[in-house]
Protein backbone atom coordinates (compact mmCIF):
# COMPACT_ATOMS: atom_id res chain seq x y z
CA UNK A 1 0.00 0.00 0.00
CA UNK A 2 1.49 3.13 -1.34
CA UNK A 3 0.32 6.79 0.97
CA UNK A 4 1.12 9.65 -0.97
CA UNK A 5 1.43 13.40 1.11
CA UNK A 6 0.23 16.17 -0.10
CA UNK A 7 1.82 19.29 2.06
CA UNK A 8 0.92 22.96 2.07
CA UNK A 9 1.71 24.88 5.10
CA UNK A 10 0.94 28.20 5.76
CA UNK A 11 -0.42 30.90 8.54
CA UNK A 12 -3.28 31.89 9.95
CA UNK A 13 -3.98 35.07 11.51
CA UNK A 14 -3.30 33.21 14.73
CA UNK A 15 -0.22 32.59 13.30
CA UNK A 16 -0.85 29.18 13.54
CA UNK A 17 0.62 26.62 11.00
CA UNK A 18 -1.70 24.61 9.24
CA UNK A 19 -1.24 21.91 7.12
CA UNK A 20 -4.26 22.24 4.35
CA UNK A 21 -3.98 19.03 2.89
CA UNK A 22 -2.63 15.46 4.23
CA UNK A 23 -3.51 12.23 2.42
CA UNK A 24 -5.19 10.14 5.35
CA UNK A 25 -4.21 6.57 6.25
CA UNK A 26 -7.19 4.42 5.84
CA UNK A 27 -8.46 2.85 9.26
CA UNK A 28 -8.43 -1.01 9.20
CA UNK A 29 -11.52 -0.58 11.55
CA UNK A 30 -15.01 -0.38 10.45
CA UNK A 31 -17.91 1.55 11.05
CA UNK A 32 -18.84 1.38 14.64
CA UNK A 33 -15.50 1.26 15.84
CA UNK A 34 -14.78 3.80 18.73
CA UNK A 35 -11.40 4.69 21.49
CA UNK A 36 -8.43 4.08 19.27
CA UNK A 37 -5.10 3.35 21.02
CA UNK A 38 -1.88 3.45 19.78
CA UNK A 39 1.49 2.11 20.60
CA UNK A 40 4.89 1.78 19.16
CA UNK A 41 7.04 -0.98 18.51
CA UNK A 42 9.85 -0.17 17.04
CA UNK A 43 9.39 -0.35 13.28
CA UNK A 44 5.48 -1.10 13.86
CA UNK A 45 2.65 0.81 14.45
CA UNK A 46 -0.15 -1.32 16.79
CA UNK A 47 -3.77 0.30 17.17
CA UNK A 48 -6.45 -1.21 19.33
CA UNK A 49 -10.03 0.06 19.17
CA UNK A 50 -13.34 -0.78 20.79
CA UNK A 51 -15.88 -2.29 17.97
CA UNK A 52 -19.94 -2.03 18.33
CA UNK A 53 -21.14 -5.89 17.05
CA UNK A 54 -24.43 -5.06 17.82
CA UNK A 55 -26.70 -2.72 20.68
CA UNK A 56 -25.63 -4.86 23.20
CA UNK A 57 -22.17 -6.90 22.19
CA UNK A 58 -19.03 -5.04 21.94
CA UNK A 59 -15.16 -6.40 20.89
CA UNK A 60 -11.86 -5.26 21.55
CA UNK A 61 -9.35 -5.53 18.18
CA UNK A 62 -6.13 -4.84 17.31
CA UNK A 63 -3.90 -4.54 14.12
CA UNK A 64 -0.51 -4.17 12.81
CA UNK A 65 0.50 -0.99 10.68
CA UNK A 66 3.82 -2.68 8.81
CA UNK A 67 5.67 -1.25 6.24
CA UNK A 68 2.56 1.17 5.28
CA UNK A 69 -0.28 -1.77 5.44
CA UNK A 70 -2.15 -2.47 8.21
CA UNK A 71 -2.33 -6.36 8.53
CA UNK A 72 -5.95 -7.94 8.86
CA UNK A 73 -7.96 -7.38 12.41
CA UNK A 74 -7.69 -9.56 15.08
CA UNK A 75 -10.32 -9.84 17.31
CA UNK A 76 -9.21 -10.37 21.10
CA UNK A 77 -12.31 -10.39 22.98
CA UNK A 78 -16.31 -9.91 23.01
CA UNK A 79 -19.02 -9.34 25.56
CA UNK A 80 -22.49 -8.26 26.01
CA UNK A 81 -21.64 -6.90 30.32
CA UNK A 82 -18.64 -4.41 29.22
CA UNK A 83 -18.48 -0.79 30.39
CA UNK A 84 -17.86 1.26 27.58
CA UNK A 85 -17.08 4.87 28.42
CA UNK A 86 -15.16 7.96 26.13
CA UNK A 87 -12.69 8.35 29.06
CA UNK A 88 -11.83 5.18 30.53
CA UNK A 89 -10.96 2.25 27.55
CA UNK A 90 -9.19 -0.74 26.27
CA UNK A 91 -5.21 -0.35 25.83
CA UNK A 92 -2.78 -2.45 24.43
CA UNK A 93 0.98 -2.88 24.82
CA UNK A 94 3.62 -5.47 22.93
CA UNK A 95 6.52 -6.79 24.51
CA UNK A 96 8.31 -9.39 22.06
CA UNK A 97 6.40 -11.57 20.88
CA UNK A 98 3.72 -11.26 23.69
CA UNK A 99 0.85 -8.86 23.59
CA UNK A 100 -1.42 -7.82 26.46
CA UNK A 101 -4.49 -5.70 26.01
CA UNK A 102 -7.59 -5.13 28.80
CA UNK A 103 -11.06 -4.35 28.74
CA UNK A 104 -13.50 -3.25 31.23
CA UNK A 105 -16.45 -5.76 32.34
CA UNK A 106 -19.30 -4.74 34.47
CA UNK A 107 -18.93 -6.33 37.99
CA UNK A 108 -22.50 -5.02 39.34
CA UNK A 109 -25.58 -3.29 37.80
CA UNK A 110 -24.66 0.16 39.63
CA UNK A 111 -23.04 2.57 37.15
CA UNK A 112 -19.45 2.25 38.15
CA UNK A 113 -18.98 -1.18 39.31
CA UNK A 114 -16.63 -2.41 36.90
CA UNK A 115 -13.41 -4.26 36.71
CA UNK A 116 -10.00 -4.56 34.86
CA UNK A 117 -9.75 -7.96 32.65
CA UNK A 118 -6.36 -8.52 30.78
CA UNK A 119 -5.61 -11.19 28.12
CA UNK A 120 -2.23 -12.20 26.90
CA UNK A 121 -0.87 -13.86 24.15
CA UNK A 122 1.84 -15.94 23.19
CA UNK A 123 2.53 -15.64 19.82
CA UNK A 124 2.19 -11.80 18.47
CA UNK A 125 -1.95 -12.12 18.44
CA UNK A 126 -2.67 -15.38 16.49
CA UNK A 127 -3.66 -17.01 20.12
CA UNK A 128 -4.91 -15.32 23.64
CA UNK A 129 -5.20 -16.84 26.80
CA UNK A 130 -8.36 -16.92 28.88
CA UNK A 131 -8.70 -13.16 30.51
CA UNK A 132 -8.11 -12.99 34.28
CA UNK A 133 -8.70 -9.59 36.82
CA UNK A 134 -5.92 -7.73 37.93
CA UNK A 135 -6.97 -6.41 40.99
CA UNK A 136 -7.16 -8.43 43.94
CA UNK A 137 -10.46 -7.47 45.92
CA UNK A 138 -14.04 -8.74 45.32
CA UNK A 139 -15.75 -5.45 45.89
CA UNK A 140 -18.17 -4.20 43.37
CA UNK A 141 -16.98 -0.92 42.97
CA UNK A 142 -14.72 1.23 40.03
CA UNK A 143 -11.52 -0.04 38.75
CA UNK A 144 -10.30 1.40 35.65
CA UNK A 145 -7.95 3.83 33.95
CA UNK A 146 -5.47 1.31 33.11
CA UNK A 147 -1.73 2.59 31.91
CA UNK A 148 -0.25 -0.97 29.84
CA UNK A 149 4.10 -0.66 29.40
CA UNK A 150 6.50 -3.76 28.16
CA UNK A 151 8.62 -4.41 31.42
CA UNK A 152 11.95 -6.74 32.14
CA UNK A 153 11.81 -9.95 31.10
CA UNK A 154 8.92 -10.06 28.83
CA UNK A 155 6.34 -8.85 31.38
CA UNK A 156 4.55 -5.87 31.83
CA UNK A 157 4.05 -3.13 34.20
CA UNK A 158 0.18 -1.72 34.64
CA UNK A 159 -1.06 1.12 36.94
CA UNK A 160 -5.22 1.84 37.94
CA UNK A 161 -7.38 3.31 39.41
CA UNK A 162 -8.90 1.17 42.41
CA UNK A 163 -11.82 2.44 43.82
CA UNK A 164 -12.14 -0.81 46.24
CA UNK A 165 -12.40 1.49 49.71
CA UNK A 166 -14.96 3.55 47.87
CA UNK A 167 -17.87 1.57 48.73
CA UNK A 168 -19.50 1.98 45.40
CA UNK A 169 -20.40 6.16 45.86
CA UNK A 170 -20.58 7.59 42.50
CA UNK A 171 -17.31 9.93 41.82
CA UNK A 172 -16.86 12.69 43.77
CA UNK A 173 -19.09 11.67 46.59
CA UNK A 174 -18.90 13.47 49.92
CA UNK A 175 -18.66 9.93 51.41
CA UNK A 176 -15.06 9.85 49.78
CA UNK A 177 -12.96 10.36 53.04
CA UNK A 178 -9.57 9.40 52.74
CA UNK A 179 -10.56 6.20 54.28
CA UNK A 180 -13.05 5.76 50.90
CA UNK A 181 -11.45 7.64 48.14
CA UNK A 182 -10.26 6.10 45.04
CA UNK A 183 -6.73 5.07 45.39
CA UNK A 184 -3.71 3.90 42.93
CA UNK A 185 -1.38 0.53 42.65
CA UNK A 186 0.56 -0.99 40.25
CA UNK A 187 1.60 -4.30 39.77
CA UNK A 188 4.27 -6.31 37.59
CA UNK A 189 2.28 -8.91 34.98
CA UNK A 190 4.63 -11.89 33.57
CA UNK A 191 4.14 -13.24 30.11
CA UNK A 192 2.16 -16.34 31.73
CA UNK A 193 -0.49 -14.28 33.25
CA UNK A 194 0.59 -14.14 36.61
CA UNK A 195 0.35 -10.86 38.83
CA UNK A 196 3.21 -10.37 41.02
CA UNK A 197 4.12 -6.85 43.01
CA UNK A 198 0.74 -5.23 43.45
CA UNK A 199 1.12 -2.54 45.65
CA UNK A 200 -0.65 1.03 47.02
CA UNK A 201 0.97 4.01 45.80
CA UNK A 202 -1.46 6.21 46.61
CA UNK A 203 -4.91 5.87 48.86
CA UNK A 204 -6.40 9.30 47.56
CA UNK A 205 -6.31 9.80 44.07
CA UNK A 206 -9.06 11.84 41.44
CA UNK A 207 -11.91 9.63 40.62
CA UNK A 208 -11.82 9.46 36.40
CA UNK A 209 -8.68 10.98 35.28
CA UNK A 210 -6.44 8.73 33.45
CA UNK A 211 -3.37 7.27 34.35
CA UNK A 212 0.18 7.45 32.80
CA UNK A 213 3.63 6.21 33.12
CA UNK A 214 6.89 5.03 31.66
CA UNK A 215 9.45 3.29 32.44
CA UNK A 216 12.91 4.85 32.77
CA UNK A 217 16.71 3.93 32.65
CA UNK A 218 15.90 4.13 37.05
CA UNK A 219 13.04 2.09 36.60
CA UNK A 220 8.69 2.98 35.97
CA UNK A 221 7.20 5.96 36.97
CA UNK A 222 3.56 6.64 37.39
CA UNK A 223 2.19 9.93 37.02
CA UNK A 224 -1.69 11.02 37.49
CA UNK A 225 -4.15 13.36 39.08
CA UNK A 226 -3.97 13.45 42.95
CA UNK A 227 -7.02 14.89 45.08
CA UNK A 228 -6.09 16.23 48.40
CA UNK A 229 -8.86 16.63 51.20
CA UNK A 230 -8.40 20.36 50.12
CA UNK A 231 -10.15 19.59 47.06
CA UNK A 232 -6.40 20.16 45.06
CA UNK A 233 -6.51 17.99 41.96
CA UNK A 234 -2.85 18.81 40.46
CA UNK A 235 -0.32 16.02 38.74
CA UNK A 236 1.33 13.64 41.03
CA UNK A 237 4.53 11.73 40.14
CA UNK A 238 5.77 8.49 42.36
CA UNK A 239 9.13 6.56 41.41
CA UNK A 240 10.27 2.73 42.11
CA UNK A 241 13.52 3.27 43.49
CA UNK A 242 15.37 -0.11 45.07
CA UNK A 243 12.22 -1.75 45.29
CA UNK A 244 10.30 0.83 46.90
CA UNK A 245 7.97 3.60 45.71
CA UNK A 246 8.58 6.73 46.32
CA UNK A 247 6.13 9.33 48.34
CA UNK A 248 4.07 10.66 45.49
CA UNK A 249 4.90 14.51 45.24
CA UNK A 250 3.51 16.49 42.51
CA UNK A 251 5.09 17.68 39.69
CA UNK A 252 4.04 21.69 39.87
CA UNK A 253 1.90 23.35 42.19
CA UNK A 254 -0.81 24.37 39.73
CA UNK A 255 -3.29 24.15 43.02
CA UNK A 256 -6.26 23.86 41.31
CA UNK A 257 -8.93 23.63 43.20
CA UNK A 258 -12.11 21.69 41.71
CA UNK A 259 -14.68 19.85 43.93
CA UNK A 260 -15.20 17.50 40.73
CA UNK A 261 -12.88 15.40 38.46
CA UNK A 262 -12.42 16.94 35.27
CA UNK A 263 -11.36 13.87 33.76
CA UNK A 264 -8.24 14.56 31.86
CA UNK A 265 -5.41 12.91 32.81
CA UNK A 266 -1.77 13.35 32.08
CA UNK A 267 0.39 11.84 29.35
CA UNK A 268 4.35 11.07 30.00
CA UNK A 269 7.52 9.75 27.63
CA UNK A 270 11.03 8.80 28.26
CA UNK A 271 14.01 9.06 26.69
CA UNK A 272 16.78 8.10 27.88
CA UNK A 273 17.08 9.94 31.48
CA UNK A 274 14.98 12.57 30.06
CA UNK A 275 11.10 12.62 31.30
CA UNK A 276 8.21 14.61 29.83
CA UNK A 277 4.86 15.25 31.04
CA UNK A 278 2.11 16.81 29.63
CA UNK A 279 -1.19 17.87 31.82
CA UNK A 280 -4.64 20.30 31.65
CA UNK A 281 -5.36 22.52 34.44
CA UNK A 282 -7.63 24.97 34.76
CA UNK A 283 -6.28 26.98 37.90
CA UNK A 284 -7.22 30.02 38.95
CA UNK A 285 -10.53 29.23 35.75
CA UNK A 286 -7.42 29.79 33.55
CA UNK A 287 -7.40 26.55 31.15
CA UNK A 288 -3.72 25.88 30.29
CA UNK A 289 -1.85 22.63 28.75
CA UNK A 290 1.13 22.44 30.34
CA UNK A 291 4.64 20.36 29.60
CA UNK A 292 7.23 20.08 32.22
CA UNK A 293 10.65 18.13 31.12
CA UNK A 294 12.89 16.28 34.22
CA UNK A 295 17.03 15.54 33.10
CA UNK A 296 17.10 12.85 35.75
CA UNK A 297 14.15 10.43 35.42
CA UNK A 298 11.48 12.31 37.67
CA UNK A 299 13.50 13.51 40.60
CA UNK A 300 13.51 17.28 39.51
CA UNK A 301 11.32 19.10 37.22
CA UNK A 302 12.38 22.15 35.33
CA UNK A 303 9.82 25.16 34.83
CA UNK A 304 6.53 24.08 32.76
CA UNK A 305 6.09 25.67 29.46
CA UNK A 306 2.55 26.15 28.10
CA UNK A 307 1.83 25.31 24.68
CA UNK A 308 -1.82 26.07 23.97
CA UNK A 309 -3.68 28.95 22.58
CA UNK A 310 -5.63 30.13 24.85
CA UNK A 311 -8.68 27.64 24.84
CA UNK A 312 -7.45 24.47 25.74
CA UNK A 313 -9.74 21.60 26.43
CA UNK A 314 -6.92 19.51 27.04
CA UNK A 315 -7.05 15.46 26.21
CA UNK A 316 -3.47 15.66 25.55
CA UNK A 317 -0.76 13.85 24.30
CA UNK A 318 3.21 13.12 24.03
CA UNK A 319 5.89 12.16 22.48
CA UNK A 320 10.21 12.33 23.04
CA UNK A 321 11.59 12.85 19.74
CA UNK A 322 14.89 13.43 21.71
CA UNK A 323 16.42 13.88 24.58
CA UNK A 324 15.59 17.90 24.16
CA UNK A 325 12.63 17.61 22.20
CA UNK A 326 9.01 16.47 22.89
CA UNK A 327 5.86 16.66 20.38
CA UNK A 328 3.05 17.30 22.36
CA UNK A 329 -1.09 17.19 21.13
CA UNK A 330 -4.29 18.57 22.58
CA UNK A 331 -7.53 19.31 21.90
CA UNK A 332 -8.66 23.28 21.28
CA UNK A 333 -11.92 25.00 21.38
CA UNK A 334 -12.87 27.26 18.05
CA UNK A 335 -16.21 28.84 17.88
CA UNK A 336 -18.02 25.81 17.16
CA UNK A 337 -16.70 23.00 17.60
CA UNK A 338 -12.60 22.43 18.00
CA UNK A 339 -9.14 21.56 16.72
CA UNK A 340 -6.67 18.47 17.04
CA UNK A 341 -3.15 20.49 17.74
CA UNK A 342 0.54 19.30 18.05
CA UNK A 343 3.61 21.33 18.92
CA UNK A 344 7.39 20.67 19.04
CA UNK A 345 9.00 22.07 22.39
CA UNK A 346 12.03 22.02 23.25
CA UNK A 347 13.23 21.82 27.10
CA UNK A 348 14.63 25.08 26.73
CA UNK A 349 11.22 26.26 26.21
CA UNK A 350 11.08 27.64 22.33
CA UNK A 351 8.10 26.14 21.00
CA UNK A 352 7.46 26.15 17.20
CA UNK A 353 3.89 27.05 15.66
CA UNK A 354 1.41 24.72 16.72
CA UNK A 355 -0.03 22.37 13.92
CA UNK A 356 -3.74 22.11 13.25
CA UNK A 357 -4.18 18.32 12.44
CA UNK A 358 -8.04 18.33 11.85
CA UNK A 359 -10.91 19.76 13.28
CA UNK A 360 -13.08 17.56 15.70
CA UNK A 361 -15.90 17.60 17.94
CA UNK A 362 -15.42 19.22 21.17
CA UNK A 363 -18.14 16.73 22.73
CA UNK A 364 -17.25 13.59 24.82
CA UNK A 365 -17.92 11.30 22.12
CA UNK A 366 -14.32 12.28 20.59
CA UNK A 367 -12.58 10.83 22.89
CA UNK A 368 -8.95 11.66 23.47
CA UNK A 369 -6.78 11.54 20.29
CA UNK A 370 -3.96 9.25 20.21
CA UNK A 371 -0.32 10.18 19.43
CA UNK A 372 3.00 8.17 18.16
CA UNK A 373 6.14 8.77 16.49
CA UNK A 374 7.58 5.75 14.15
CA UNK A 375 10.49 6.48 11.91
CA UNK A 376 10.37 9.86 11.95
CA UNK A 377 6.58 9.67 10.82
CA UNK A 378 4.24 11.49 13.42
CA UNK A 379 0.62 9.39 13.34
CA UNK A 380 -2.73 10.56 14.91
CA UNK A 381 -6.15 8.60 15.86
CA UNK A 382 -9.02 9.89 16.92
CA UNK A 383 -12.77 9.27 17.18
CA UNK A 384 -14.81 10.73 14.35
CA UNK A 385 -18.65 11.27 15.38
CA UNK A 386 -20.84 11.63 12.43
CA UNK A 387 -24.42 11.37 11.74
CA UNK A 388 -24.62 9.41 15.06
CA UNK A 389 -21.96 6.62 13.63
CA UNK A 390 -18.30 6.59 14.88
CA UNK A 391 -15.34 5.38 13.08
CA UNK A 392 -11.57 6.16 13.56
CA UNK A 393 -9.48 8.43 11.44
CA UNK A 394 -5.67 8.15 11.04
CA UNK A 395 -3.55 10.84 9.89
CA UNK A 396 0.54 10.73 9.35
CA UNK A 397 2.77 13.43 9.12
CA UNK A 398 6.17 13.28 8.18
CA UNK A 399 8.37 14.19 11.62
CA UNK A 400 10.51 17.34 8.55
CA UNK A 401 6.80 19.04 8.86
CA UNK A 402 7.91 20.43 12.40
CA UNK A 403 11.44 21.64 12.17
Amino acid sequence: MLFVFILISCKNDKNTTVIKTIIPIESPSDIGSKQPFLFGNGDELVMSWTQKVNDSVHSVNFSTLNKGKWADPIEIARGDDWFVNWADFPAIAVNNKNIMTHFLEKSDPATFAYDVHLKISNNKGHNWNDDFIIHTDSTKTEHGFATLLPFKDDSFFITWLDGRNTGGGSHDDDSHSSNGAMNIRVATVLSSGKVIDETLVDSRTCDCCQTSAAITPKGPIIVYRDRTDDEVRDIYISRLLDGSWTIPKSIHNDNWVINGCPVNGPKAATYDNTLAIAWFTAADNIPKVNIVFSKDSGANFDTPIQIDNGKPIGRVDVALLDKNNALVSWMESTEDAAEIKVIKVNSNGKKQQPVIISSISAARGSGFPQLEVINDVVYLAWNNISENQSTIKIKNIPINTFN
